[in-house]
């Protein structure tokens, strides 16, 4: 018999498709594992409503389980609570900052509405005189920021709240 620490485990090997150095838990999307049975039931929240990566996600959730013989699963959907970059863990955000990816700053970003571009510290240097690039990056996701110091461009995890 399975426990749910024992499946919380097995979610753990999962990694996202779109930052493979990432964990689906490192992203906190998986919102809630219960087992009633044989049956596993494991419920997720997207990054936002429109992510194409969900179903390749809900896939990999899936043959990750069957690996471990847990065939009986299911995989939930929900988008409310809306996810929210607070729910990335430490570790997720120390693995963004040495792939070269900025994590979300602790403030919600609403300085695209007044011009003003959230000051993030470059992953490579550390440095907080960067620039937005691009208010979208590699996904819809992240936007492209440039170092003005070491000249790197890099990618920033939008705050979402």
């Amino acid at each position: 018999m399975v426990n749910e620490s024992v499946i919380w485990n097995y979610l753990a090997e999962v990694a996202d498709p779109e930052i493979p150095v990432l964990t689906i838990l490192d992203l906190g999307i998986v919102r809630k594992v219960f087992i009633e049975g044989d049956h596993v039931q494991v419920t997720i929240t997207p990054t936002y409503s429109g992510c194409p990566a969900m179903k390749l996600i809900e896939d990999e959730i899936i043959a990750k389980l069957r690996e471990y013989k847990i065939d009986n699963v299911d995989v939930d959907l929900v988008l409310s609570p809306a996810w929210s970059t607070d729910w990335i863990s430490e570790e997720g955000r120390d693995k963004l900052r040495e792939y070269g990816i900025a994590p979300p700053e602790d403030e919600v970003d609403k300085s695209v509405l007044f011009s003003e571009p959230t000051v993030v510290p470059c992953p490579k240097c550390q440095s907080r005189n960067t620039r937005m690039i691009s208010l979208f990056g590699s996904t819809a996701c992240k936007a492209q920021y440039q170092c003005n110091e070491c000249l790197e461009p890099f990618d920033y995890f939008k705050c979402l709240k």
